[in-house]
Parts: C-alpha cells; sequence; structure tokens
C-alpha cells in the first residue's frame, strides 16, 4: 500500500500505546493510595459493598468506645459503693457493741452513736457527690420514674432496667396467681380451754429451737404467751384460732413468708398424749413450710421469694415488694407505669432497642435504703441516727441491727447486679464487637486494598507495554516516508 493519508498501522499503535498508558497510570494510582478501588468505575459492586463495610466498621468502633466507656462507669460506680459497704459495716459493729448494755456504759453508747451518725451522714454525702464527667450516679437522678404505685399493695418497686423503645411510658400490671403462705401448724383446742396434762414441747423455726415445759391446767392463752415470748429465738409465733375463745384451739406460725420459712412443733418426753398439731387438709404432721407467692407481671411468669416478686426479661427488669395483705389476695390486679428515668447504655453499631441496654441506678442516701417492717412500720437507715427511731441511744439495737442488715443486703446486691451487667453483657459484648470488627475489616481490606504483589507485577507489564508502544509508534510513523521513493 502507497496511502499516506491515512496511516493504518500509527493509528493501532497509538490506540495501543493509549491502552498501555491507561493501564499504567491505574497501577501507578493503586500503588501511590494503597487502593484497588479509587473511585466507582474501578470496580462498581466492589465500591458498594466496600462502603457498606467502611460504614459497619466505624458503627463497631464507635460501639466498642461506648461499651468500655459503659465499663468505666460501671466500675466508678462500683467503687463508690464499695465505700458505703465499707460504712455499713463498720455501723454494723457499733450496733452489736451498743446491743452489750451489761458490759457498755451509756456514755460509750453515746460515743457509739455519734460515729454511728457521722458514717450515715457519709453515706449520704457519697450518694450526693458520687459522678462520672459531670454524670451523678447515686444521688436518684439516674432511677426510673414511676407513677400509680398503689403502696396499700407494693411496699417497694426497684427497677433495674427498662426498654422504652419508641413509647413514652411503659404500664406494668400485677396479678397474684399463688399467694404467699408462712408456715402453720395447728393445736386443737380442749372443752376445758387449757392443757389436760403435763407436756414438753419443741418448737422450732428459722432463728432456732426451744423447748417449753408446761403443766397441766395451763391455759390455752398462757402457752401462746410463752411461745410468743421466745418468737425471736424461734422465729415462731402463736395465737389463739379465735381471740374470744380459749377452747377454740391455736396456731403456730413462722414469723416470715416464703419457702425458706418453716414450724416445726413437736411433743418431746413422756405425757402429753393429748397434743397433736395438724397441717394442712387436717392431715397430722410435726412441720409445715411457707410458700412464696407466685405474681404475673406483664403476662409473664415472675420469680417468687416470700413476699417478693422479681421479673428479669431483655425488656424490663425490676423487683417488688408485696404487702402481706395483697401477696394472699389472688386476681386482684395491680398497675402503674415507668414514666421515664434510667440511662441508656449504646453497646451495638446500630441504633435501635436491641442493641440499647437501659439501666437504673436508685439513689443509696440513708432515706432511701434499708426498707425494713419492724413493728408494721417501714423504716430506713437514716431511723439509726441521733433522734430516730431505731438509734442506739434510744436502746433499740434490736430493731437498728434489722434495718442495718436489709441495708447491707440491698448495696450487696447492687454491687452484685452491677458487676453482673458489666462482666456478662458489657465485657462479654465488647469482646464479640471485637471479633466482627476484626472480621469485617479483613473483608474490605479484601476487597478495597490493593494487592502489591499483583499490582507491581501489572506495573512492569504496563511500563514495557509502554516502551513498546512508543517504539512501534515511531517505527509506523516512518514508514509512510517509503512513498518518497516512488517520486524519484
Amino acid at each position: 500500500m502507497a496511502r499516506i493519508n491515512t496511516n493504518i498501522p500509527s493509528l493501532i499503535a497509538q490506540s495501543s500505546l493509549s491502552r498501555a498508558n491507561d493501564d499504567l497510570a491505574l497501577r501507578l494510582q493503586r500503588l501511590s493510595t494503597g487502593l484497588r478501588i479509587n473511585r466507582g468505575a474501578d470496580d462498581p459492586a466492589g465500591l458498594i459493598v466496600s462502603e457498606r463495610l467502611r460504614s459497619e466498621l466505624q458503627g463497631l468502633e464507635r460501639a466498642i468506645g461506648n461499651s468500655e466507656r459503659a465499663s468505666s462507669v460501671i466500675a466508678t460506680t462500683e467503687a463508690y459503693l464499695t465505700e458505703v459497704s465499707d460504712l455499713l459495716t463498720s455501723i454494723k459493729g457499733l450496733v452489736i457493741e451498743a446491743a452489750n448494755t451489761g458490759g457498755v456504759s451509756d456514755e460509750e453508747i453515746a460515743a457509739n452513736q455519734l460515729q454511728v451518725d457521722s458514717a450515715i451522714e457519709s453515706i449520704t454525702r457519697i450518694s450526693n457527690t458520687a459522678s462520672f464527667a459531670g454524670l451523678q450516679l447515686l444521688n436518684g437522678s439516674l432511677a426510673y420514674l414511676t407513677s400509680g404505685v398503689a403502696t396499700s399493695a407494693l411496699t417497694g418497686v426497684d427497677i433495674f432496667g427498662a426498654q422504652f423503645g419508641t413509647n413514652s411510658s411503659i404500664p406494668v400490671q400485677v396479678e397474684v396467681i399463688s399467694s404467699a403462705q408462712t408456715g402453720q401448724l395447728f393445736l386443737s383446742g380442749t372443752a376445758v380451754g387449757a392443757l389436760t396434762s403435763s407436756v414438753s414441747i419443741e418448737i422450732a423455726g428459722m432463728q432456732g429451737v426451744q423447748v417449753l415445759t408446761f403443766v397441766s391446767g395451763t391455759s390455752m392463752q398462757a402457752v401462746v404467751d410463752a411461745v410468743n415470748t421466745v418468737s425471736e429465738s424461734t422465729g415462731v409465733s402463736a395465737s389463739l384460732v379465735s381471740a374470744t375463745d380459749q377452747s377454740s384451739g391455736l396456731t403456730f406460725n413462722s414469723l416470715t413468708y416464703g419457702s425458706d420459712a418453716f414450724v416445726s412443733v413437736r411433743k418431746t418426753g413422756a405425757g402429753g398424749d393429748f397434743f397433736r398439731v395438724f397441717g394442712d387438709a387436717n392431715i397430722e404432721t410435726q412441720r409445715d413450710t411457707g410458700r412464696d407467692v407466685t405474681a404475673i407481671i406483664n403476662g409473664t411468669l415472675a420469680t417468687g421469694d416470700g413476699l417478693d416478686v422479681s421479673l428479669n426479661t431483655p425488656s424490663l427488669r425490676l423487683e417488688l415488694n408485696l404487702t402481706p395483705g395483697y401477696a394472699q389476695t389472688t386476681g386482684s390486679v395491680k398497675s402503674f407505669d415507668i414514666t421515664g428515668g434510667g440511662v441508656t447504655f449504646q453497646l451495638g453499631p446500630e441504633i435501635s432497642s436491641t442493641q440499647q441496654v437501659g439501666v437504673g441506678f436508685k439513689s443509696i442516701a440513708a432515706s432511701r435504703i434499708g426498707g425494713t417492717l419492724v413493728g408494721g412500720v417501714r423504716y430506713f437507715l437514716d431511723s439509726l441516727k441521733s433522734g430516730g427511731a431505731n438509734s442506739l441511744v434510744g436502746g433499740r439495737a434490736r430493731e437498728a441491727a434489722l434495718v442495718l442488715d436489709a441495708s447491707i443486703t440491698e448495696v450487696s446486691v447492687l454491687r452484685g447486679r452491677i458487676g453482673a451487667f458489666e462482666r456478662n453483657t458489657i465485657q462479654t459484648n465488647i469482646r464479640s464487637l471485637q471479633v466482627g470488627f476484626e472480621n469485617i475489616a479483613s473483608s474490605e481490606s479484601k476487597i478495597r486494598d490493593t494487592d502489591f504483589a499483583a499490582e507491581t507485577a501489572a506495573l512492569t507489564r504496563a511500563q514495557i507495554l509502554t516502551q513498546a508502544g512508543t517504539s512501534v509508534l515511531a517505527t509506523a510513523n516512518l514508514t509512510s516516508q517509503n512513498v518518497l521513493a516512488l517520486l524519484q
């Protein structure tokens, strides 16, 4: 061919050189940025997947940070509670010492009272000052708020966690389906309303064992009085079936409710053949145990323990203290609302109720912990202070010990709950998120990052093709000059 207007070999060489230059530029870009995908045209489908993975990685990274922050909050809270526990333990020693009135003077008891006052004030001060980055932890500002609680039926409502979701409040319905019972035994009465022969009986309960001896002719009321005199050391009380009729017989009851409570009454030694006690269904027995209350809360069977019921579900965790009257009334429904409060920990990479955990921190002020029924009145830890109903100088060491033991248990249980939350929820969540972060980061890297070994080899190929294309293009451009030979 001897045409010069169109140099086909040159055009072919130019096209090949252009592609080689584009490939060379691509390899250089990938090697310089470290990314295989720098724009959508590099890999449209890979770009979509990698961007999603990057978003998930960002969420996981923040979720890990949130979980670590939550762990710090919990650890700080428990550190304050540890100090409260130490103060309560020190008060325990002072109360026990004050009860030794035979060896401790009034002045020493008064000195102990001053120490108790100081310790109780310190507990309230810790409650008011415990904070984390400006967040008040134990003054009740992080406790859940309730409304409509029937105090005649519910003496205590402790909410540990609630998931509101998109709701502004959470309704709570409580229905007793099986009543709480004390351990109870029945002694048949006599026509004369008194013991017909001498008898020794053993009374046993949760607090211990006592043996009482009665002579023939002792009135049933005298038996009741004798049993009640030692009820503190046995955990068993007695009463006439009919307060106005001593021939009606009498009942022995455990002082507390629940399956742990029991009453045991049996005759010891010779005589007293008439003495026979009966349990339920008029069956002769020497021992009877109580029964825990059983209730349904929001359609879920709650766990009963004496007069207390607790619910532990992903959406609601709480404990209710029922009054004896309500705990023995089946079929009655009581309702209240959780209207707000608490704190939400965002532990997952997505904002949804399934990846959030609600937790409430109640106030540990002395006026809020240790709620205990003493003589039908509910007292708290602040009742141990000077001038309080259960002060040491007022000679109420036994009552003070009951309230104090309840306070120690309450704080210990709170520490156990938040400790379990940190260990079983937060720490396991951090580990699982870290595993997910590692695997997703690896997947994203495989899709988007440059394989330097492959790209280096491709770069070498592109460089050779570019050099060869340049040489071939020069040769193709020279071929047209051969036409000049025909003009000579």
